[in-house]
């Protein structure tokens, strides 16, 4: 299973007036993903990347049942859980946690969120969408209180359907978050500077 293994970045936790954490994608590291901190605007924020054990949050597909990413699944979502705590107990409140995802790290991202739905600072998912085979909506309570959230994706995508996407868009909408979706035609599976900008003007420059 994964063990809480934080890389941080940015200002210091006790000093800083909000947090992001930032969850990196398949084969990828906790200092990969904060290496996009330099594009974003982050003044005053602490960085928390969390690294998975063997580079990988869970094993297969996040369109797989979720019994077959499990235990994994429930282990990562942990990790985003004891990540979070780590921040509200320096005194950071939920409206000033954000969080950031890429590929898996952006499934993680919405699964994490939206099992636990309330008012956070906000959240960026670049290429990812809730996980399962379906969308297990039972697993989905609370309100989001007009968190902004940011998903951006390629059509096509290898690894993410859009069409899942915008399933994602649709439940957390109607879970109360204010939610911009973009999709960009033949992007790749990559990052573009037009969601890194769309992310700072839609999320991280709107201050609570």
């Amino acid at each position: 299973m994964h063990t809480l293994n934080i890389t941080t970045g940015g200002m210091e936790l006790s000093k800083a007036s909000r947090a992001l954490i930032m969850l990196h994608g398949r084969g990828a590291t906790a200092d990969d993903i904060l290496s996009l901190a330099g594009y974003l605007h982050l003044t005053d924020t602490a960085l928390l990347a969390p690294q998975a054990t063997n580079h990988t949050w869970y094993p297969y597909s996040f369109m797989a049942p979720v019994k077959d990413n499990e235990p994994w699944l429930s282990s990562a979502i942990d990790i985003v859980q004891q990540t979070a705590d780590i921040v509200l107990k320096a005194g950071i409140p939920e409206e000033h946690l954000y969080f950031l995802g890429f590929s898996q790290g952006a499934c993680l991202t919405l699964e994490y969120i939206t099992r636990h739905a309330q008012r956070y600072g906000g959240a960026v998912a670049f290429t990812g969408g809730l996980i399962g085979d379906r969308l297990y909506t039972q697993n989905y309570t609370g309100d989001f209180r007009q968190t902004p959230v940011f998903i951006g994706t390629s059509d096509p995508d290898f690894h993410v359907p859009v069409e899942r996407v915008q399933a994602t868009t649709g439940l957390l909408q109607q879970m109360n978050a204010d939610v911009t979706e973009k999709v960009y035609p033949n992007m790749g599976h990559t990052i573009s500077a037009d969601e890194i900008t769309l992310a700072n003007r839609l999320v991280f420059d709107r201050r609570q």
